[in-house]
């Protein structure tokens, strides 16, 4: 057992808890999901900031974290927490700098051997999505247009031309959250914002060929619309440079409204505001703004993807339906189960997805008798994955479940102790081929600097705050 776990209490086979008092000013306990194979990647800072979240006023019933538990900004990612819309706060630390980092995975009617030119499309894809830090889009977008991105979202796209109506349906809150208010966006986000529509960005961002190897429950995956063999479309991003600079503004003015109301905090990093105070207001319509401004991107992403796979076999946006679009990084106003009735609560999710259960509200009809999509990503050598949301979800973790992985090397270390070269030549060996702008964005995001995703997932399904429905492979993967 690892060290980190000192003063950790174990309530289940995967499901542990910080007792109130592991950190001094918790109001809840403290509790995370994870195997004992994962405790040795566990960092006891991840612990404390898991704790600390804790302490924040109007918390409900815990402070959570997903089995890609990992030390963050603010919460750690894989963080939850809720909070009362009276009492409560919101903080940009519990949503994180890249607002709306999110995957959407579309599907395809290939299977792996239309790849034969692999290099060729991987190529053609690379050229069509900017890629990259300060990768700019080959849109040209007006003030206005922007304006009414940050507004409409994903829909915005869709009237643009940049896909069908369908798409709207496939996606996380119908691809817009109503709270967005553009005035709250500085000039500066607005700037930054202008010329990145339409770009994957970098980091850990990606867009992959991916191959559905395994279907584990087949009549879900086909009402989802996945079929075993089949080709799909994985596509990794954000907000850019527009969400980091949101961020980066409401930072310094939650943390002077820390101060202004008195708030005791036991990390900066979780610099907040009351929910229902100006400056709480403010941010949220300014987060808001930037997570439709990450579903037109990757609405965006998702048009260039279809118009080069199009073009090369001769296929329809029909043909090319979106599975589902879900966000990470992102607060949202929502009713859930706490303790004994129904209540309106600020869902923070950092590096958290959300993970609906049957009959949730805001499903699409066709999808909810099942629960909605949830889409769990590997990295450039691992599998990812498709399950569903569950009712022990919406009653153990307020909807949520991980977005991910988890790292275990940061990415200075990773470019330290790896070589990308020798990281892409070991990928190609497996048959997957990686394109990347330079060496080092390949080594940064290996895949032995992550977690195992299919330890990872594994927890999510036995917990039950996920079920499997389908495993996909990488076959081909442009990295930001």
């Amino acid at each position: 057992m690892s060290d980190s776990m000192k003063g950790v209490l174990r309530t289940g086979p995967y499901e542990w808890e910080l007792p109130v008092g592991y950190v001094s000013g918790m109001r809840v306990p403290g509790r995370f999901f994870l195997s004992e194979a994962l405790t040795g990647t566990l960092e006891e800072g991840a612990l404390r900031q898991l704790a600390n979240v804790a302490t924040l006023p109007g918390i409900r019933c815990c402070s959570l974290a997903m089995p890609d538990i990992h030390w963050g900004y603010g919460f750690p990612i894989g963080g939850v927490g809720a909070f009362d819309l009276t009492e409560g706060v919101i903080s940009p630390g519990g949503v994180g700098f890249d607002i709306n980092c999110g995957v959407r995975l579309m599907a395809t009617p290939l299977t792996e051997a239309d790849l034969r030119e692999k290099a060729a499309v991987i190529e053609e894809l690379y050229r069509a999505v900017p890629t990259g830090v300060g990768a700019r889009s080959t849109q040209r977008l007006g003030k206005n247009d922007l304006t009414t991105m940050l507004i409409d979202g994903a829909r915005w796209a869709v009237e643009a031309g940049l896909g069908v109506e369908r798409d709207l349906e496939r996606c996380e809150g119908f691809g817009r959250m109503e709270e967005a208010d553009a005035s709250k966006v500085s000039a500066k986000a607005l700037q930054r914002g202008l010329p990145q529509s339409g770009t994957l960005g970098a980091g850990n961002h990606f867009l992959e060929l991916q191959v559905v190897d395994e279907v584990y429950d087949t009549k879900v995956a086909a009402a989802f619309g996945v079929e075993a063999g089949t080709v799909a479309v994985m596509i990794h991003c954000g907000s850019r440079g527009l969400g980091h600079q949101v961020c980066t503004d409401y930072i310094q003015v939650l943390e002077a409204a820390t101060k202004r109301y008195g708030i005791a905090l036991p990390d900066r990093q979780l610099a907040c505001a009351p929910i229902d105070s100006p400056e709480g207001r403010a941010y949220f319509g300014a987060m808001a703004a930037a997570a439709n401004y990450a579903w037109a991107n990757r609405q965006a992403i998702m048009h260039r993807v279809r118009q080069v796979l199009g073009q090369r076999y001769g296929l329809s946006p029909e043909d090319l339906p979106l599975v589902y679009d879900v966000a990470h990084n992102i607060a949202k106003v929502e009713e859930h189960l706490v303790v004994s009735a129904r209540e309106r609560v600020c869902v923070h999710r950092k590096g958290a997805t959300r993970a609906f259960g049957p009959g949730a509200p805001g499903l699409p009809t066709d999808l909810a008798p099942y629960g909605q999509p949830v889409i769990i990503p590997g990295s450039m050598g691992t599998p990812s994955f498709l399950l569903r949301g569950t009712d022990e979800a919406m009653s153990r973790t307020f909807g949520s479940t991980c977005h991910g992985a988890g790292r275990v090397m940061s990415r200075s270390g990773a470019k330290k102790h790896l070589a990308g070269a020798e990281v892409k030549e070991a990928l190609q060996r497996d048959g997957i081929l990686v394109r990347a702008p330079n060496d080092a964005a390949i080594a940064e995001e290996a895949p032995s600097v992550y977690k195992s995703s299919t330890e990872v997932v594994r927890v999510v399904h036995e917990v039950g705050l996920g079920r499997l429905v389908a495993r996909l492979r990488p076959v081909g993967v442009i990295k930001g």
